[in-house]
């Protein structure tokens, strides 16, 4: 059965509601699987277990301003 898998910084519930839906409808016509063999996991992330260019995420953002 294919997975999907996304990490996301603390999506609601209807945006979980939402990938879960368009990609498993979007996965299933680009691989011709049906759509009720997905299994769709949304991994929700806190801001400072995530790192871009060396730096903690929180970090970067802020000096990007």
């Amino acid at each position: 059965m294919p997975m999907i898998t996304v990490d996301a910084l603390h999506p609601t519930k209807e945006q979980k509601e939402k990938l879960v839906v368009e990609l498993t409808k979007k996965a299933s016509e680009i691989l011709g699987v049906d759509e009720k063999s997905f299994f769709v996991l949304i991994k929700e992330n806190d801001l400072d277990n995530w790192g871009v260019g060396g730096q903690p995420l929180e970090k970067f953002l802020a000096n990007k301003k």
